[in-house]
């Protein structure tokens, strides 16, 4: 039985940032071609809302997409079973059924630094950014707040009347409050529920009646466009993609583009003759922007220089929409939604969890059996061959993909037979003299004594003489768990990189009872004769425990095999986890218990 720590039953954040970053920039890169490629056939609006794709996009690494891929779900399949699958003849070599002796925990407590120490640095970096860009915000907020409750209400009879006149105009019956303000430079839009329009103050002495009109026009079309909601987004997405510099890119692009977007309805609200006019109405506040910009959520008149040439260029330049480009915008928009929809699959793949298993099957029943496990967090997986049906404990846990510890031996040992490693007449390995934790490690064992001992030593020696390569290949032939060995800082079923979820130790003990994986048959009975444990009332018990310690605190308990009773096969898996004192004696009466009452062993 080996260490094991409880890392499948984490959720790992780093790898969904990750996502969150390769889908963000392939989306922004996409965008910017697309406007690049298509700028003469995309009117104002549908450049800007050609980025409310983003958003979308963004959105996507936050949902459950692997649930949604489409791959292969291993469930055994309906094999027509006989009366002759009775238990194997138990060669003289097998270890002495009935003595108790494999209950006994042969554990070996290793200290090791988690993924979850690498997750929580990653993490704590990302919070800290979202952290260190929302007191600024924090701030914005505050003295737009500050704004609102010392900016003068404005009475004045003609803006207020070109406001309603503009509202008319625009199909609008919102109330909006008008306020000026010494501390704004340039007219702007604030508030989500109750919304003001702010003026610099004293505008009614340096602005015509003309140029207030163009103002509120161009701020009232923000309204109806949402654009101060938009804004709210955006701050939102952008402190949650803070270390993504595409995205602020995108994000500066895209207000730009709302501007021009918001210039060009106002256009068309116009006559040709006032084109000229307003385009300078907003050359005259270029020069007051030296002061602090307004907040990434507020829809001001003012742009910044760069934006403002851009801007005038626009209003130079423009001229009537045609019904056909816009309907070309449409096409180039659905072009770039397909772009988006497309990295769903993409999203899908990059999001599987690694560490999950997923299992659908018809044959699945869920019961209830918490009141066995006790303050164990546990999941519990029968198969029943005759009945061909599954009982499961925990569909959760039953998926989640954890070390294997000891039970991994199971394979080992058979890997051990099929390359040579060691033979099945002759399965001996000499002690080397270096002192084990357990004095019935030190001394020479084989296969037998081996795994009623749980003897690391001896499994590590067979994959040394295995190899990695040919270990990953037999790994890949049964599809066990992940089937990683990436981690060869010690042995890969020891709190490494192979995990595998307790379903598929059941389809796995099935596979290999029925030999559907092709080892030679003497190999396969071989391994079956060293995991017998237990015989009684002629059920025959066979398994192997596990127990993961970790800073001397055993955090998980196994125990996986079958029963063979009457011509009949029960395979299961029982799993625990907890704080400390999870250990595969526990795991095994646990899994005893059930099967006791079951009527089964």
């Amino acid at each position: 039985m080996e260490r094991d720590v409880r890392e499948g039953k984490q959720t790992l954040y780093y790898p969904q940032l990750f996502v969150g970053f390769v889908v963000s920039s392939i989306t922004v890169v996409g965008i910017l071609l697309l406007k690049r490629i298509f700028r003469s056939q995309l009117t104002a609006l549908w450049h800007y809302k050609l980025w409310f794709l983003l958003p979308i996009a963004l959105t996507l690494p936050m949902l459950p997409l692997d649930k949604l891929r489409l791959g292969f779900e291993w469930s055994l399949p309906k094999v027509a079973r006989s009366s002759g699958n009775g238990a194997p003849n138990m060669g003289p070599a097998g270890p002495a059924a009935g003595d108790g002796s494999w209950l006994q925990d042969f554990t070996v407590s290793v200290g090791r630094t988690s993924s979850a120490f690498l997750d929580g640095a990653v993490i704590g970096i990302w919070v800290a950014g979202m952290l260190a860009l929302a007191v600024p915000v924090l701030r914005s907020w505050l003295k737009i707040k500050e704004l609102k409750r010392t900016s003068r209400q404005v009475n004045d009879e003609e803006t207020l009347r070109l406001l309603e006149q503009c509202k008319q105009h625009l199909g609008l019956s919102k109330r909006f409050v008008v306020l000026e303000s010494a501390d704004v430079v340039s007219p702007m839009l604030i508030g989500v529920g109750r919304t003001y329009l702010v003026f610099p103050q004293r505008f009614c002495e340096w602005l015509s009646a003309e140029e207030i009109k163009y103002i509120i026009l161009h701020e009232l079309i923000h309204y109806k466009h949402k654009d101060h909601l938009t804004s709210v987004l955006l701050v939102a997405y952008q402190l949650l993609y803070w270390y993504n510099p595409l995205v602020w890119i995108a994000f500066r692009i895209m207000r730009s583009d709302r501007e021009i977007a918001c210039d060009h309805a106002v256009l068309r609200t116009l006559d040709d003759r006032s084109y000229a006019k307003y385009g300078h109405t907003i050359i005259n506040f270029a020069e007051k922007l030296s002061r602090p910009a307004a907040p990434a959520w507020v829809n001001r008149f003012a742009s910044s220089k760069k934006q403002l040439k851009r801007r005038i260029e626009r209003i130079a330049s423009y001229t009537s929409e045609s019904r056909r480009l816009r309907r070309k915008s449409i096409a180039v928009f659905l072009v770039a939604a397909a772009f988006v929809a497309c990295q769903v699959p993409l999203v899908s793949a990059l999001a599987v969890d690694e560490n999950r298993f997923s299992f659908t099957d018809e044959r699945a029943a869920y019961e209830d059996l918490g009141a066995y496990f006790g303050g164990y967090d546990g999941s519990f997986v029968m198969y029943h061959a005759q009945e061909d049906r599954y009982t499961i404990y925990n569909k959760s846990g039953s998926e989640r993909r954890v070390s294997p510890d000891s039970t991994y031996k199971i394979y080992g040992a058979l890997f051990g037979l099929d390359s040579g490693a060691v033979g099945t007449n002759e399965s001996t390995l000499r002690w080397n003299g270096e002192r084990q934790p357990y004095d019935e490690w030190n001394r020479d064992q084989d296969l037998f004594t081996a795994m009623k001992r749980s003897v690391n030593w001896y499994f590590q020696e067979l994959d040394a003489r295995i190899g990695r390569d040919r270990l990953q290949a037999y790994l890949d032939r049964v599809g066990y768990g992940n089937a990683d060995l990436s981690d060869g800082a010690a042995p890969f079923w020891l709190e490494a990189s192979l995990k595998i979820s307790p379903v598929e130790q059941v389809l796995l003990l099935e596979s290999f009872y029925s030999n559907r994986f092709g080892f030679r048959d003497e190999h396969i009975e071989t391994v079956k004769d060293a995991i017998r444990l237990d015989e009684k009332e002629g059920a025959l018990l066979s398994g192997k425990t596990g127990t993961g310690a970790a800073n001397g605190k055993e955090e998980r308990g196994w125990f996986v095999g079958y029963v063979e009773k009457e011509g009949d096969t029960y395979f299961f898996a029982t799993h625990i986890g907890s704080e400390n004192r999870a250990n595969g004696s526990a795991a095994a009466e646990i899994a005893l218990s059930i099967l006791r009452d079951k009527g089964i062993y």
